[in-house]
């Protein structure tokens, strides 16, 4: 069964929680704070292989989770980091959360990191110091990256093959290679996409063939257009067309409506017409055809061909080879002058996560009247956020920790100029709500 499409949840693992722990040993006086680190959480790693061609794995598994690091221990013991989860997905996958791109995966072997695992938490061992000598504070671990992943299937290929049902499509992709599609004379034989390496001259070239179209099928109909995404990698789009069509004219513009309908980019690709089933016709036949084609094809070059006979398939192979190199070569090109461009003046990663913010908060006089600890202010910032999330809430030295934290980062001090008072209840990202002094 082949599947293109799948939804999977991804949870990284959580990194283990530090320890509090004493060295109580006999003749050891005063063995001071022991406690070890929590091991780091694991990753979720997808590893791109050619040996697998559909998602269909992850219909049957729809959670992927890695495995959580350990807590630490005493005798300052680091707990065991949680092993990575390494998914293996075809080659042509790409990993997209609310739309936007994680990872594309397109060469053997290639590995992508999704989602990375917390990191551990500072036992009481960590923080000792010749001003706090026996800590009682360990910090939690921070939870692994987790969201609702989208995966989608494009096949990686030279050549993207379309027409209408019946064209000879898979007929010609069997000539040419070792591919085995079924074949048989009535619309809509091939129902998933097949892939196909063709050898011309010294080389080879990969063609991608997909169902056929029908007009309407941006709409729905027929299979639609669903599988129109195993071509969009493609360089070069291989049009057949059945020689004993009615009106081969409006067969190639009905296909070239639809693919400008799913996609202007993939309709702009260099194309090749292949006039197709030959074999019985005779050569002015064959030359009207071709010349109804041609005043119709915008400069796109028409070719005619038998799979049956083999007539004109080594010379159509021969430009297509030629049209993907060029259309590469161009490709290649248009990379290295985006990198010439103008650069662009931003914060660097380590200003961006030092940045904060302090938002106000402002409650109706029904809210503050229902809750006992109303927030008054909302902090946010990368790194002021991830030492919050580290905080254990419950122990009052981590959160005069992070206290100091704040007044070091001059956040306490904003907090101040803004009017806030020792019993002013701050919140930080997502974290629980605290004083700004120990009360």
């Amino acid at each position: 069964m082949f599947v293109d499409i799948a939804r999977v949840f991804i949870r990284a693992g959580k990194g283990g929680n530090g320890a509090v722990s004493f060295r109580h040993e006999k003749y050891v006086d005063k063995g001071g704070p022991d406690g070890g680190d929590g091991g780091r959480g694991g990753d979720v790693v997808f590893l791109a292989t050619k040996d697998l061609n559909t998602l269909l794995n992850f219909r049957y598994k729809p959670e992927l989770k890695a495995e959580n690091g350990e807590d630490g221990s005493k005798r300052k013991k680091r707990g065991k980091s949680g092993s990575p989860l390494v998914v293996k997905v075809p080659m042509g996958t790409l990993v997209k959360c609310d739309g936007k791109v994680v990872a594309d995966l397109t060469a053997d072997q290639q590995q992508a990191v999704v989602a990375r695992g917390g990191d551990g938490g500072f036992g009481n061992a960590h923080f000792t110091s010749s001003t706090r000598q026996a800590p009682k504070m360990a910090e939690l671990g921070e939870a692994g990256e987790e969201f609702e992943a989208e995966l989608e299937l494009k096949l990686l290929a030279d050549v993207g093959l379309v027409g209408f049902p019946n064209a000879g499509k898979s007929t010609f992709l069997s000539v040419v290679s070792n591919a085995r599609p079924e074949i048989a004379n009535y619309e809509f034989t091939t129902l998933t996409p097949n892939l196909g390496v063709a050898d011309v001259d010294d080389g080879s070239v990969l063609i991608a063939d997909i169902p056929g179209l029908i007009e309407g099928a941006s709409e729905g109909k027929g299979l639609g257009d669903q599988f129109l995404r195993h071509v969009e990698r493609t360089a070069v789009l291989l049009h057949m067309i059945d020689a004993y069509s009615d009106d081969p004219a409006e067969k190639y513009q009905t296909i070239r409506r639809e693919l400008e309908k799913y996609s202007e980019e993939l309709a702009a690709r260099p194309e090749i017409i292949a006039l197709t089933k030959c074999e019985g016709l005779d050569d002015e036949i064959i030359a009207m055809q071709s010349t109804v084609l041609q005043n119709v094809a915008n400069g796109s070059p028409v070719l005619a061909i038998s799979s049956q006979t083999h007539a004109g398939v080594t010379e159509l192979l021969r430009l297509l080879r030629r049209e993907v190199a060029d259309y590469r070569e161009r490709e290649a090109e248009l990379v290295e002058e985006e990198g010439d461009d103008l650069p662009v003046i931003a914060l660097d990663a380590q200003a961006a996560s030092d940045a904060w913010a302090v938002e106000r908060v402002i409650s109706d006089e029904s809210e503050v009247a229902d809750e006992e600890d109303v927030v008054d202010f909302i902090i946010r910032g990368a790194k002021i956020e991830k030492f919050a999330r580290r905080t254990n809430f419950d122990q009052f030295e981590s959160v005069n920790r992070l206290r100091d934290i704040m007044r070091k980062m001059g956040i306490a001090h904003e907090l101040i100029r803004q009017g806030a008072v020792g019993e002013t209840v701050v919140q930080i990202g997502e974290s629980t709500p605290f004083t700004l002094v120990e009360q």
